[in-house]
């Protein structure tokens, strides 16, 4: 099995496609963002593996960022989470990566979760910035509130909408950034 969005961002120029695979007894999502930036163009190329329990074990993305080229690997193990080899402290509950230039890995968020139409849920995260190359805890709040949409808030970004969700799991509307190409 597998799933295809390609999104257009709509804040700036921009385009992302991403792809989700069953792998290794889990999934693995990979995709590539290309977009204009403060620092000038940004192409990432990017991969999150998870688990079985829809947890993640992998990331990893390459690229550049205007001038300066990307290269990060993100590992979560028993131990917590490592971006570059280096151990990253506080992060240790948290089981799902979140990139923060990309719609696409909310798909994984919201498969682990599963939330019934009504139900409620906080789901920090580890979050990806692309601009500081930080993995930080990312405090999100998810509530269903159709059989297609989320209301969705980050309050530290700060960001909140309602996120429309595609037939194939993907956000297909993430309001004032992404939107599913047609």
């Amino acid at each position: 099995m597998s799933e295809f969005a390609v999104w257009t961002r709509l804040d700036r120029p921009g385009r992302d496609a991403a792809l989700l695979q069953a792998h290794a007894g889990g999934w693995l999502l990979r995709g590539a963002a290309a977009f204009e930036h403060e620092l000038g163009s940004a192409v990432v190329a990017y991969e999150v593996q998870v688990d079985a329990r829809l947890e993640t074990t992998r990331g990893a993305l390459s690229g550049f960022l205007g001038e300066a080229s990307v290269r990060h690997e993100i590992l979560r193990d028993e131990s917590g989470w490592r971006l570059n080899g280096a151990r990253v402290d506080g992060l240790e509950r948290l089981v799902d990566l979140d990139y923060g230039f990309t719609p696409a890995t909310n798909i994984l968020q919201l498969m682990r979760m599963a939330l019934p139409l009504g139900g409620k849920a906080e789901l920090p995260v580890a979050w990806f910035d692309l601009d500081s190359a930080a993995l930080t805890e990312l405090p999100q709040i998810y509530e269903r509130r159709g059989d297609a949409s989320y209301w969705y808030e980050a309050p530290t970004v700060p960001y909140q909408a309602l996120l429309e969700i595609a037939p194939n799991g993907f956000v297909r509307s993430y309001p004032g950034l992404w939107q599913v190409a047609e």
